[in-house]
């Protein structure tokens, strides 16, 4: 990516969605699992919960990742001049593409890659943990593709249209 720094620092994603209790809250720690050294992963809501559900967090340890200092946030605390510069900001729920996010600074490529919210299925404990292994497995295969992308071969323009895809895959 032509605008990515001489200094080789891993790239930083934010995963945005709205409450910040389950999607982006995996959608984290899986890219720090996938992604270590090479990514940093962040993630917040536009009106975080400020609670991580704990079948987001029981689903992420089933699968072996950490679930250590995960917890919900307002996107706000990466709008500061303190805040990680980002590369990238990935809105992972239906509602946070349409509502106004804010403006980041260094201008990250942005994408929706929208999700089924797990959170909000009614049913029985069994049918709310299929909805968080339905949403951890399409989280994982799309980062699994987003971490094998050729970063240093891609404009940026090249790089938010195969993140737009992997949003629709």
């Amino acid at each position: 990516m032509a605008d990515r720094p001489t200094d080789r620092r891993p790239f930083n994603v934010l995963f945005i969605c709205t409450g910040n209790s389950a999607r982006s809250i995996m959608a984290e720690a899986i890219l720090n699992h996938v992604g270590r050294g090479r990514f940093a992963a962040f993630s917040a809501g536009s009106h975080p919960t400020g609670v991580v559900n704990p079948l987001a967090l029981d689903q992420l340890a089933r699968a072996g990742i950490s679930t250590e200092g995960l917890r919900s946030k307002p996107w706000e605390e990466f709008a500061t001049p303190d805040a990680p510069p980002l590369d990238f900001t990935l809105a992972v729920c239906d509602n946070a593409a349409g509502e106004m996010c804010p403006v980041w600074p260094g201008r990250p490529t942005t994408a929706h890659w929208g999700v089924p919210d797990p959170a909000a299925m009614k049913g029985s404990d069994a049918d709310k943990r299929r909805a968080f292994r339905d949403a951890f497995a399409v989280l994982e295969r799309r980062i699994a593709l987003f971490v094998s992308l050729p970063f240093d071969e891609l404009d940026r323009v090249a790089l938010r249209g195969r993140l737009q895809e992997i949003g629709r895959s």
